[in-house]
């Protein structure tokens, strides 16, 4: 079995948490800019590939500013996500606005950024052109339906999926935009989340390769870019095989020289839009062994709950813990590890084989960096952490401040709640 571990030290950790309350989510600065390189240099080949980080996987300015320091554009899909783009300095060119059932205030802001749009329905071509304008450049986004398997495996099921448009929508939506005066196009799709394999991104490609050759001789746009989105995991548990986003990248490129270079469209720009994949491994949910209690089951109390990181408790997803300074120690006491809130799934593991613990402890919760602090929430009044990035020269930085009360009673107005005769 591989073995995951933390990118901090007990010492180190110890030291932050002797500074910082936790829990707190905690982000390793050199692992991400190495992964935003490795993810550049799979895909150098291509003269205007760009990558467009999910900014909804893990929105914050300090993690963005680092991406958009290593040449990452943000791929947005809200009126705040295009706020926090422009704010970290993402201009023309580099935010990415993909959303579904769209406000018109989004579509609006977008167009104002000048960020490039990209249609889920084909009905949201009159609704743009009703609220804002249509661009002069455009994207639009496929869902073939059906199942999307890759040698037999079912990966997805995207005949259920609400976004995207249908085949014949993407034809008849290319040829209403070119008569709206569009003359760039570009074509995107998502059918797979969290993929495990090196195939997922090839088989994709080769997918819209052949969509974009069609929709090129069925209209006669100008396709100049092909949207790979995300859908690039990560191995969450050690005993998975991780992807390599080298042999990806080659996979892409072979399907790139088959298809879309003999139609003569091999200067069609790649973009992909990760979040799991860039950010995921290099963010921790770090939280103290608070209680214990021994019922009919072992349990470990965290300061901690579903509500800094939601995952196990929706999805029953895996995360791997490292009870730190025991990461040698035998794995031979079964726990359920949990969080205080009033919830019977509030745990971030059932039946896991740990070593022993004590009040006290601290625990790394591996791989939160991407969709862990985002999808947070407020049940039972629970406050949201503090983010910290640890610095590539050692040093740590409060990147997001935790809650507090007044921030959770902030949009209450008590205005003569309590004024009584």
């Amino acid at each position: 079995m591989a073995e995951k571990i933390p990118f901090v030290t007990k010492e180190q950790l110890e030291d932050i948490a002797s500074r910082y309350a936790t829990p707190f989510y905690l982000y390793d600065e050199k692992g991400i800019r190495e992964t935003a390189r490795r993810v550049n240099k799979a895909f150098s080949w291509n003269k205007g590939f760009k990558e467009y980080f999910a900014v909804k996987a893990t929105p914050n300015p300090g993690i963005l500013k680092i991406l958009h320091e290593e040449g990452c554009g943000a791929d947005c899909s809200s009126y705040t996500e295009l706020l926090m783009a422009d704010a970290v300095g993402f201009r023309e060119g580099e935010i990415m606005f993909s959303s579904n059932d769209t406000p018109a205030e989004d579509f609006q802001l977008a167009r104002k950024l000048n960020a490039t749009i990209n249609l889920d329905d084909i009905t949201h071509i009159d609704f743009l052109e009703r609220v804002a304008d249509i661009p002069d450049t455009i994207s639009c986004r496929f869902n073939p339906g059906g199942h999307f398997a890759i040698a037999n495996n079912i990966m997805d099921n995207p005949g259920d999926a609400k976004y995207g448009m249908t085949r014949e929508q993407l034809t008849e939506a290319y040829k209403r935009l070119l008569a709206k005066g569009v003359k760039h196009f570009g074509l995107h799709a998502f059918l797979a989340s969290n993929t495990v394999t090196n195939d997922y991104y090839p088989e994709l490609a080769r997918i819209l390769f052949k969509v974009a050759v069609e929709l090129k001789e069925e209209t006669g746009a100008s396709i100049e870019f092909i949207n790979l989105s995300g859908g690039v995991g990560i191995a969450y548990r050690p005993d998975q095989p991780e992807n390599d986003i080298m042999a990806i990248g080659e996979g892409v490129r072979q399907a790139f020289e088959e298809v879309l270079v003999p139609a003569g469209m091999g200067n069609v720009r790649l973009y992909t839009e990760m979040g799991r994949y860039m950010l995921a491994p290099y963010g921790a949910l770090v939280s103290r062994v608070i209680h214990q209690k021994h019922i009919y089951k072992e349990y470990i109390g965290l300061d901690a709950c579903a509500a800094n990181l939601m995952r196990p408790a929706m999805y029953g997803s895996y995360h791997h813990i490292t009870v730190m300074g025991k990461e040698n120690a035998p794995c031979d006491h079964k726990y359920d590890v949990t969080g205080g809130l009033c919830e019977n799934n509030d745990k971030f593991a059932i039946d896991r084989m740990l070593p022993e613990i004590n009040i006290g402890d601290l625990v790394f919760i591996h791989d939160a960096g991407a969709h862990g602090f985002a999808m947070g929430y407020n049940y039972n009044g629970k406050l949201r952490s503090a983010e910290l990035l640890l610095k590539e020269d050692g040093s740590v930085e409060m990147i997001r401040r935790a809650e507090t009360p007044a921030d959770y009673f902030a949009t209450f107005d008590f205005t003569g709640l309590f004024n009584r005769d």
